[in-house]
């Protein structure tokens, strides 16, 4: 079978690996305490299971829904928006529903990078912007992000010669991998620079909702005039629970997301009623849920933090998401640390190295597990006399 030369182009999906691995450890009787992939532990919010039930029962609910989302679910994104973040949006022209924001981050390239376009793409970062990128046909110049620049990209020393060619700017903020923030002054210069050369400014803010001691992440919508230049990514998976229901919404420049629209109306057929109704009781209810999965989220990061600490790491609490970007002890590479954890403490974590050159030197912790499941991990650390 000859397969097409884009597949060659692209690795196994980072996370495909990380199961099958977990799961040959368990075949083998390993007790594997896995901080991998981040897909919360916590239960979807009742009401939203109730409101999903009501609509199965209708007759409608089987029928083909509207491409870019049923009309009631994009005017409750845009109320959302509104009331969360004080950014107007109109629901007919500047909001589209996603079957999860990855669907709608990968479709996003074939809109906009041709052969030999290059997106500029933080590095590390979610696979997707890379893959999708390279799928299309386009180049990927990474903008490296290091501690010593907060983990914020440097836009300023992107040379001459790749914004010729750049189309489009990631910026992703509360970071994955690294659990990072950006201000509004950082989304206000990002906004300039893709004013200044040209390009469409990709803000995925899948992570808005999880702050902690009462930050509030912004969106780069807030920016004065970024909708003139700027798409931004949102997801229920985090936010209430939701992973597999696989909803989301692209929002912000109308020429953008009809453009997003028009990929999808030609390979997908939209989300199942029934998840959109159900996607509007979550985001028109009270924050309550919000508030109480971000109390677990930040006790166990506390956890994590001080267990790893008493063992010679020097880490600060985490600000933003359910991950912790951990430095590896000294003579140890991503990989090499994340075995040794595997094959000594049954811990399974994910090398910085696989979200790219710059996430070597470090691993990530997904605290999507119980606490008692953290405290048992730190205690196997110690155990097995491993320190930073």
């Amino acid at each position: 079978m000859n397969k097409s030369k884009r597949l060659e182009k692209i690795p196994p999906y980072l996370f495909v690996k990380i199961e099958e691995k977990k799961a040959e450890l368990i075949k083998s009787g390993v007790d594997v305490i896995d901080f991998g992939i981040g897909d919360p532990d916590l239960p979807t919010p009742s009401r939203i299971f109730k409101k999903m039930r009501d609509v199965l029962e209708t007759k409608e609910a089987g029928n083909y829904p509207s491409t870019k989302g049923e009309l009631s679910f994009r005017q409750a994104v845009a109320n959302w928006y509104k009331k969360r973040f004080n950014v107007n949006l109109d629901p007919a022209d500047e909001v589209c529903s996603l079957i999860g924001s990855k669907e709608g981050l990968a479709h996003l390239s074939l809109a906009f990078i041709d052969q030999g376009d290059i997106a500029l793409v933080p590095d590390p970062s979610y696979p997707v912007y890379k893959i999708a990128t390279t799928l299309a046909g386009g180049e990927v110049f990474d903008l490296p992000l290091t501690a010593r620049n907060n983990f914020l990209p440097e836009l300023d020393k992107v040379p001459e010669a790749v914004l010729k060619k750049a189309k489009v700017l990631y910026v992703n903020y509360p970071n994955n991998p690294t659990g990072a923030v950006a201000d509004l002054t950082f989304f206000a210069g990002a906004v300039a620079f893709a004013k200044e050369h040209n390009l469409l400014l990709v803000s995925d803010l899948a992570y808005s909702e999880m702050g902690y001691a009462g930050y509030k992440p912004p969106s780069l919508l807030e920016v004065p005039g970024a909708k003139e230049v700027a798409i931004e990514f949102h997801s229920l998976s985090k936010t209430y629970n939701m992973t597999g229901w696989r909803i989301g919404m692209a929002v912000g420049n109308p020429e953008a997301v009809q453009a997003l629209a028009t990929i999808k109306s030609n390979v997908d057929s939209g989300v199942f009623k029934a998840i959109q109704f159900a996607a509007i009781e979550a985001l028109s209810a009270d924050r309550q849920c919000v508030a109480s999965n971000n109390a677990v989220f930040e006790e166990r990061g506390k956890i994590l933090v001080k267990g790893l600490n008493s063992l010679g790491w020097k880490m600060a609490d985490l600000k933003a998401t359910f991950y912790a970007w951990v430095p590896v002890p000294k003579g140890e590479s991503s990989a090499s640390f994340t075995e040794k954890l595997l094959d000594k403490c049954g811990i399974l974590v994910v090398p910085g190295s696989g979200y790219g050159p710059s996430g070597e030197g470090y691993v990530r912790f997904a605290i999507t597990l119980p606490k008692e499941r953290i405290e048992a991990a730190i205690d196997r650390l110690a155990k097995a006399q491993i320190r930073f």
